[in-house]
This record gives C-alpha cells, sequence and structure tokens, in this order.
C-alpha cells in the first residue's frame, strides 16, 4: 500500500473524531466519506492493509516497538487512521519527509544519521522481505477452506459437463451457452471460502436497500439520500477475514469494501457474511442494471427489498422474480418502510406480496418447507431488523446457500435445455421399421423375382433331365436357335434401374423419417443428415451385392433321385423301341405273327414316358421352391446387411449418442430415464 501524502487529507484525518457516534453506532471519520472519496477511504482500509486479529475477535494494530496491543472501540477504518495520522504527524520522523512507508503492515522509521542510511536501506530491504514474508503465510494461516459440494450435486454437475460436451457437435454454442456459464461459476465458486456466504441486497429506486444494508451493519457505509440513483456502484461488507477472494470475484474494488461495526456479538451472529449493496435494478443508468445482474449471476443468496409502493411492480417480478422462481432457497424477500402503513395495513400488503410471489412461482419457506424467506421490517425504526438479523444468521451459518445456488443455477440451465433433449414421445427404430427397410431393399434389388426366376431354371433343368427322348430332342433343336440362359438377369433394363433407384431412395427416406420421429429439432436433423449420407452410392453398391450373391453360374443343382428317373426314362424308351423293332420284325416277316406283346411294349413305353415326366415334375416342385426361396434370402441378406452397414448403423450410432445425452440430462434433473 503507498503512502498517504496528501496533507490536507492527513490533516483531515488528524482532526476526525475517533469517539463512537450517538446511538451505539462506532462510525469512524472514514465512514462518514461520500463512496465518490473512495481512493482516501481506500488506503485505510484494513483488509487491503493486512490487518491482524487475535483468537478473540479484537482487532491488533502495530504500535512504535514493533509490538501489538489490543484496539479500542471504535472502528477498524478509525483505529487505522489514527495510527496513521500519529505517523504523519511526528515532525521528526524522516519518513514522513520521504513519503516512503513499508508494505503496508508495519511503519518503520529510520533515526540513523545520514551517514548510516545507506547500511539502513539494505536492513530495511531485508526488514520488507521478512515482513512480506511473515505477512503471506499469515495471510495462509487464515485462508478459509474451499467450497465442498455434496455427492449428489457433484454428480449433477458431471453429468452436466458430459452432457455439454456430447452435445458440441449437435448443438450451436449459444444453446450450450448457460450450461457452459453455470459450470465455470461452479468450478470457480468451489475454489473459494466455503465459511463465507456473499448475500446481495437489490431492489427498485428508493425502496431504502442501502438504508437497510447500513442498519445490518451498525454503521453507515452505503450513502443513502434523495438524490436518484444512490448508489452507483456495489458496495460490500465482510463481517470476517479471508473473503478477499470472494469479493474479487465480483469484481468490487477495495476502495469499496467496508467492515461492519465492531460488536461481539454481531459478529458472532453474523460471521461469514458478505453484505452487497447492489445499484436500483431499475436505474435509468444502463451500467448500473448492468452491474445487478452481473453480481446477481454471482452471489451466493439475494436479499429483494420492496416498498409498500412498487411491491408489485411489473419490472421487479417479469425481469427477476418470475426467472429466478427455482432460486427460493437462497431468496429473501423483505417488505420495507411498514413505518408508512397505518394499522394493518401493513399485514394486508404483505398477504398481498406473498400472493403475487406465488403467482410468480416462488416457493415460500412455511410450515418448514423450503422456500424464499418472506418479513417486513422498517429499516428507518429498526423495527423487524432484529428479526432478519436472526434468520440472515442460521442462513449463514448453515453454509450451505452457496450450494443450493449452485443447484438452482443447473435445474435453471437444464430447464432451458429441456427442449433440446427431452420429449414425450419414444424415440428409437423399432424392430418393424427395421425389416421394412431390408424389404425395400430387397425389392429394389429385385430379390423376389430373382427367387422366381432360380426357381423357373431349376424346372426347368429338371424337365430336360427327366423328358422323354423325342421332347428333348425337341428343346435341343429349340436350344440351337436360342442361346441358353442359367438364370434370368435380375437388372437389365434401363427403366429398371431408374426403378430401383427411386425405391432406394424412397426406402431411406422412410427409415430416417422413422428415426427421427419424436427426437428435438437438431438430434433429428442429425439423424437425417446421417441417412442422407448413407444413401450415397448405395444402390450401385447393391448391385454390386446382387451380382455377387445371385444365382451361381451354370446350370442349377439336382437332386439325388435324378438318376433313378432317367434310369426309368430310359426303360420307357428301350420299350417303346423294342416293341417297335418286334413289329417292324413281323411286318417284313422276320418273326412270327404276335401283336400283343410288341403293341403292350410299346404302349407301355409311350404311356410310361410322359408319366415318368409328369412324375418327376411333381417331385422337382418342392427342391425348385426351396432353391428359389434360397436364392431370394440371400439376396435379401445381402441388401439387407448393405442398408445396414450404410444407413441403419450410422442412424444407431445417432440415436445411441441421443440415449447417452438423453442419460446425462436425466442425471443432471435428478429424474430417471424416461423412455426414448
Amino acid at each position: 500500500m503507498t503512502a498517504v501524502t496528501d496533507q490536507d487529507h492527513t490533516d483531515e484525518m488528524d482532526h476526525a473524531d475517533p469517539s463512537p457516534v450517538e446511538g451505539g453506532s462506532e462510525e469512524s471519520s472514514v465512514n462518514r466519506l461520500p463512496v465518490e472519496d473512495a481512493e482516501d477511504v481506500d488506503s485505510v482500509r484494513l483488509e487491503e492493509a493486512g490487518d491482524l486479529e487475535d483468537t478473540d475477535g479484537h482487532a491488533r494494530v502495530s504500535t512504535d516497538a514493533g509490538t501489538s496491543s489490543p484496539a479500542d472501540t471504535s472502528s477498524p477504518a478509525d483505529t487505522f487512521s489514527r495510527t496513521e495520522s500519529k505517523a504523519s504527524a511526528d515532525p521528526a520522523d524522516p519518513e514522513e519527509s520521504a513519503g516512503s512507508w513499508d508494505d503496508g503492515l508495519i511503519a518503520r522509521r529510520v533515526n540513523e544519521t545520514t551517514a548510516a542510511q545507506q547500511a539502513a536501506a539494505l536492513e530495511s530491504r531485508a526488514s520488507r522481505a521478512q515482513a512480506a514474508h511473515t505477512a503471506h503465510a499469515m495471510q495462509a494461516a487464515h485462508v478459509p477452506a474451499p467450497l465442498a459440494y455434496d455427492g449428489p450435486l457433484r454428480s449433477r454437475l458431471d453429468a452436466l459437463r458430459e452432457l455439454v460436451g456430447l452435445s458440441r457437435t449437435r448443438l450451436d454454442s449459444g444453446t450450450l451457452a448457460e450450461a457452459g456459464r453455470v459450470l465455470d461459476e461452479a468450478a470457480a465458486r468451489r475454489r473459494l471460502s466455503g465459511q463465507h456466504t456473499v448475500v446481495a441486497i437489490a431492489g427498485a429506486t428508493g425502496s431504502g436497500k442501502s438504508q437497510l444494508f447500513n442498519a445490518l451493519a451498525g454503521v453507515a457505509i452505503s450513502e443513502t439520500g434523495v438524490r436518484r440513483p444512490t448508489t452507483a456502484a456495489p458496495i460490500a461488507c465482510s463481517w470476517s477475514d479471508g473473503a478477499a477472494t470472494l469479493i474479487d470475484r465480483l469484481g468490487i474494488p477495495g476502495r469499496l469494501r467496508r467492515r461492519p461495526l465492531q460488536s461481539a456479538e454481531m459478529e458472532a451472529q453474523l460471521r461469514g457474511l458478505v453484505l452487497v449493496d447492489l445499484p436500483d435494478h431499475d436505474s435509468a443508468a444502463v451500467a448500473h442494471r448492468e452491474q445487478v445482474d452481473r453480481v446477481l449471476a454471482l452471489v451466493d443468496a439475494v436479499i429483494w427489498v420492496v416498498d409498500p409502493e412498487k411491491y408489485a411492480d411489473a419490472i421487479i417480478h417479469e425481469r427477476y422474480l418470475r426467472p429466478m422462481a427455482g432460486h427460493a432457497e437462497v431468496m429473501f424477500v423483505v417488505l420495507n418502510q411498514i413505518d408508512r402503513l397505518p394499522g394493518e395495513a401493513a399485514d394486508q400488503v404483505l398477504d398481498d406480496l406473498r400472493r403475487l410471489l406465488d403467482e410468480d412461482g416462488i416457493a415460500l419457506g412455511e410450515y418448514g418447507e423450503p422456500g424464499a424467506t418472506v418479513l417486513s421490517l422498517s429499516a428507518l425504526t429498526g423495527d423487524g431488523i432484529p428479526e432478519l438479523r436472526e434468520v440472515l444468521g442460521q442462513f449463514v451459518a448453515d453454509r450451505g446457500a452457496a450450494a443450493r445456488r449452485i443447484s438452482a443455477d443447473v435445474d435453471a440451465a437444464a430447464w432451458r435445455l429441456r427442449p433440446v433433449y427431452a420429449t414425450g414421445r419414444r424415440t428409437g427404430l423399432s424392430e418393424e421399421a427395421r425389416d421394412e427397410f431390408a424389404a425395400r431393399l430387397a425389392d429394389s434389388v429385385g430379390a423376389t423375382a430373382a427367387g422366381e426366376a432360380a426357381e423357373r431354371a431349376w424346372l426347368r433343368n429338371a424337365n430336360r433331365a427327366c423328358g422323354t427322348p423325342w421332347l428333348r430332342l425337341w428343346r435341343w433343336y429349340n436350344d440351337r436357335r436360342e442361346p441358353i440362359t442359367g438364370r434370368l438377369p435380375v437388372r437389365a433394363q434401363a427403366d429398371e434401374e431408374a426403378t430401383a433407384r427411386q425405391r432406394v431412395e424412397q426406402a431411406v427416406r422412410t427409415v430416417a423419417d422413422r428415426a427421427s420421429g419424436g427426437l428435438p429439432a437438431p438430434w433429428a436433423q442429425a439423424v437425417r443428415e446421417a441417412a442422407v449420407r448413407g444413401a450415397q452410392g448405395l444402390p450401385e453398391a447393391l448391385d454390386e451385392l446382387a451380382a455377387r450373391a445371385g444365382l451361381p453360374v451354370g446350370r442349377p443343382p439336382r437332386p439325388g433321385w435324378w438318376p433313378a428317373a432317367v434310369l426309368a426314362q430310359a426303360s420307357m424308351t428301350i420299350l417303346q423301341v423294342v416293341g417297335g423293332l418286334w413289329l417292324l420284325g413281323q411286318i417284313i416277316g422276320f418273326m412270327a405273327p404276335n401283336l400283343g406283346v410288341p403293341v403292350l411294349l410299346m404302349v407301355a413305353g409311350i404311356i410310361g414316358g410322359p408319366l415318368v415326366e409328369w412324375s418327376c415334375r411333381m417331385a422337382a416342385r418342392g427342391p425348385a421352391r426351396r432353391y428359389g426361396l434360397d436364392a431370394e434370402r440371400r439376396l435379401r441378406e445381402a441388401a439387407a446387411g448393405c442398408g445396414r452397414a450404410r444407413v441403419l448403423d450410422p442412424l444407431a450410432a445417432e440415436l445411441l449418442r441421443y440415449r447417452e445425452v438423453r442419460e446425462q440430462y436425466a442425471r443432471v434433473t435428478g429424474a430417471g430415464v424416461g423412455g426414448g
């Protein structure tokens, strides 16, 4: 800390009255300075000067001899002011003429002669280094333990962090901005003191929040008056040491930090409290409103101060109370200036205020239930101040406000993310949708037609093997005129290929619509994009697979009974030939006439040949059907496998990612994993 060299300011502090003011308030001359004189106030702030406290809470200041003694009952600012004035009033002090001070903890004087000043300078440097080291060690020894979150809150924060990480590639940064802010603030608050509770006092113009701030502190810290706005910047007041980092987080400079009235009872009741007086939330100055919004997002709790005239103002209800309804457990609503209401009017106004808060969705802490605390008081007369101080003391002593605030922030962030994660419909691809997609792809490659063609080819091959020689001769003649094909082509015509491509595209669109049904818009769009990417090149891949998985080249295989059928057909042919030759021999006279036997042989051969062929055809229907179904099955499996690899698997990956974020979202909200 630099020295106070301004002679006017020194004279003013020398003549300041250190005695307590009337009414028990021990406001020092420094505290009576307006906020605009903050640069002077900064030079007397004990927190920044590294003030030391003994075990019973009494302030101790450094004396000329370097020892510490208990201070008087005046405020810390008065004590330090008088010490500084005493040092500045000594005309023989060479440090006064040089304007040189140590590190702000101990004012060391050099009374040696000019010849010994060079040696003393080296000793002074060593002393300053040692003092700085000692001050740092003392400060480190008084650093309070950081805030600790309980298991459920840690689990929710971890789930929110995982949720944001899984969603970065699917959601825009603006959608995840609030969740990211909550995570950052939760991490920042966790590193700071868990023994302090930061409570902001907020209200409209003229509501008396600065007056209430001073009443709780027991000393006039925040300026009050008829000029509006009166409070131009946040002012902090801490009831115990170790809150500097918390106040730094709020962006409140050292010149706007105060200590309350030194009272053992008050310190014991409100130990750990850091009270912040905010500018008016309805101020005409935009910068004031921005400061209110910024600080409200960082404090652990807030006291809303309303007055009988503006307690129903739409600004505070629509802009603050209603959006912060989920923060009811860290919220106080105080009806100030009840001294202006006659008779039972205060109770009526308080009841109407409760009604408005209930309409805002704010749970009220009544009958032992968690919720906002609603009180009525008069900061001017002090009526109701002890009750507020008692409730506030219990609230601070609980040490749970910071965690409840973070939990409420997580709830608010989860509620804002609900449209992009939660739906009331069941999502995913059913087995029916998968089977329908595979069937559409099979139809696009002509699996059914290929199976029928395989069945016909099998029957045709059977007829060739089991037919009569004369019929086979006729078919041989026809086959000479037309080339023999072992199977019918599946995709030969250009119009059929175009139709097949359209069927594939239609199948992809249908399955994408089924998969994205019921999903929030970002995830539905991701599913459709995955389906479109998979559909690229799908028709060509299906054609290639159909060619590989189709019928084998050559004739279809023959069953085991075919040799017997061929032998039977050959026997019938032999009977016809024997009977014919026998008759021919009788005609030319080579053999004795006997028409019965040769005719019978010929008739048996003529009738038996077609009968064997018909029997073989009937017996071939079953194997031919199975052969056709097997060919169709192979083609369907090939088409389904191609569609699964290119379309269904990417869709399933997107749905799995959504299911993961849905489970994380359920952990964030503390609810069970729902359907979808």
